[in-house]
């Protein structure tokens, strides 16, 4: 299912495991599914290695995949299939990635990209 009919359909279903994500952007993808109100709803993946981030408001899940987060003054949180994780929106994150990670994500305002 595309992100368009996802949008427009009264009842959606997109296998995340297995949806192609586009927009690849260095080691990064992403599939939009759609907005509400101010939120942002899709998925997300980062290929192993590490990366910078400036966060916007967020909520996810994990779906696949391992990483720690760091954010300067604050402990590491190691993060893997199942667990829910909320970002501050400019938050100055620090990815991990040790195996590709996947996750659906609630985002909204903040200062992200």
């Amino acid at each position: 299912m595309t992100a368009d009919a996802w949008a427009d359909a009264p009842v959606a279903v997109v296998h995340a495991p297995s949806a192609t994500l586009t927009g690849d952007v260095g080691t990064t993808r992403a599939l939009t599914l759609g907005t509400t109100g101010p939120a942002e709803v899709g998925l997300w993946e980062i290929d192993p290695g590490t990366a910078h981030d400036v966060e916007m408001d967020e909520v996810f899940l994990v779906l696949s995949g391992r990483a720690t987060l760091s954010v300067e003054g604050w402990p590491d949180v190691a993060v893997g299939p199942g667990d829910v994780v909320r970002l501050r929106a400019g938050a100055q994150t620090t990815w991990a990635v040790g195996e590709r990670l996947r996750k659906v994500y609630v985002a909204w305002g903040g200062t992200g990209p």
